[in-house]
């Protein structure tokens, strides 16, 4: 049990809920979509816009990468997801907008609302800043230390 809580700690909550997302689908969701999903199956989403068939399995493995980064830097907590988890969180939340706006007859207002909780978000992220320092259950991460003597 120790271990357990050794490993969510150092980070707020919604944070954890964001590392064991990233986790899912950087290690479940991801590897299924790409490996074993039919081509004519396959739709992903960029900047709100919808991609299908062999468009969409290309495009794959960009999501898988920005899943794994993300992932890694929660778990440790590194400098450089800010303000990158921020942005993309952001960019999120444009896309759920356009998506909302382009692909269904809900009205404008809709969109908005679907994108307001990600542009929450994307602030938390924003102001979680002093979070990414690199350090993890109280230790400075040693690759970050040796960046601060390096550069």
């Amino acid at each position: 049990m120790e271990q357990i809580t050794s490993f969510f700690s150092g980070r707020p909550h919604w944070m954890n809920a964001l590392m064991l997302f990233c986790a899912y689908m950087t290690f479940i969701y991801m590897p299924f979509d790409l490996f074993w999903k039919p081509v004519v199956e396959d739709e992903e989403v960029w900047f709100g816009y919808q991609l299908h068939g062999w468009a969409a399995k290309a495009t794959e493995p960009i999501h898988w990468l920005i899943y794994g980064a993300g992932f890694y830097g929660f778990l440790k907590m590194k400098r450089w997801m800010f303000p990158w988890a921020a942005l993309y969180t952001f960019q999120v939340a444009i896309a759920m907008a356009v998506f909302s706006w382009i692909y269904t007859e809900a009205p404008l207002w809709a969109g908005l609302l679907i994108a307001i909780p990600f542009a929450a978000l994307g602030v938390m992220l924003w102001m979680a800043k002093p979070k990414f320092d690199g350090m993890v259950g109280g230790e400075i991460d040693q690759g970050d230390a040796q960046e601060e003597v390096d550069g």
